[in-house]
């Protein structure tokens, strides 16, 4: 069926009971938009933050008749007569397909594929992880998770023990084991992580080397030859001799969720531990690596 889009500017602090106000109207969803192009890169824990100049848009059915809507909405004092706002009719499509099809297998490195489940192999014989969206950060397409893959991909990981530090959907963990890793050891804050991460490992035939942890379940004097932490900024400088205690003398890290602008900094925190190579760049994003001393 066709529906009809009622799309509002309005300021961050209104956003979220301007959503509620308009479902009370009879609204089926509600999504927020930037309304200026400005990026919000690094929210801090569990903050879902909007951005400053926000666009609610409210889904209704297309017969409904949004002229009550909108004189109600100009008696709140933060919107008024006349405020900014735009109707539109928006035709009904198969939006499960229009959703599947923006996702492609994508390859990473020399031998590395990520592949939708419903989309063909392109290469068989290369090293494929099956990977869907979901709950879970991490389906490749964002630079920083890119970056971490093309890593994993240049390096011998036969016979090394690997950790995957916030695993998010476990792709990095799944596609250590799949280039040769001996076990991987994921460690997530977010059960929900957990979760994705173990059907992930199942869907791939890679659960047996797969341990996946809480922070507070993860073994004590964990250590392996190799660690990637694909999180932010703030966290990889809070947990920074957390992480480096993790790395044996002589392995390898592996550090991304970092802006360009954050490299350096984060770089020089980590040479207390590691001999730091030059970072790695894609877009407004930064990886950065280090062998332990």
């Amino acid at each position: 069926m066709p529906w009809i889009q009622l799309r509002i500017s309005t300021h961050s602090n209104h956003a979220d009971a301007l959503g509620d106000l308009l479902m009370e109207q009879g609204s089926v969803s509600i999504t927020y938009e930037d309304g200026k192009d400005t990026p919000i890169f690094e929210p801090k824990l569990g903050e879902t933050p909007l951005w400053q100049d926000t666009i609610v848009i409210a889904l209704f059915d297309a017969g409904t008749d949004l002229a009550p809507t909108v004189s109600f909405l100009e008696t709140l004092p933060y919107l008024g007569k006349g405020f900014t706002h735009k109707i539109e009719q928006i035709e009904d499509k198969d939006w499960v397909r229009e959703w599947m099809d923006s996702f492609h297998p994508i390859k990473f490195g020399n031998r590395l594929w990520i592949c939708p489940s419903w989309r063909d192999i392109p290469e068989p014989d290369a090293v494929n992880v099956i990977l869907d969206p979901g709950l879970a950060f991490g389906t490749g397409t964002h630079p920083t998770t890119a970056l971490c893959l093309e890593w994993l991909d240049s390096l011998d990981l036969s016979d090394k023990e690997v950790i995957d530090f916030g695993c998010g959907s476990g792709i990095l963990a799944i596609a250590a084991l799949k280039l040769g890793a001996k076990t991987v050891t994921g460690v997530d804050i977010d059960y929900q992580a957990i979760d994705a991460s173990t059907a992930n490992a199942e869907r791939n035939g890679v659960a047996d080397k797969l341990a996946l942890y809480l922070p507070e379940n993860q073994p004590d004097n964990l250590q392996a030859d190799i660690l990637v932490a694909n999180i932010l900024a703030g966290p990889l400088r809070e947990l920074a001799p957390l992480i480096a205690e993790k790395v044996k003398t002589g392995g390898k890290l592996a550090l991304s969720g970092l802006l360009q602008e954050q490299a350096e900094e984060i770089s020089q925190f980590y040479s207390q531990w590691f001999i730091m190579d030059e970072a790695a760049h894609k877009e407004d994003w930064s990886r950065l690596t280090g062998t332990r001393k």
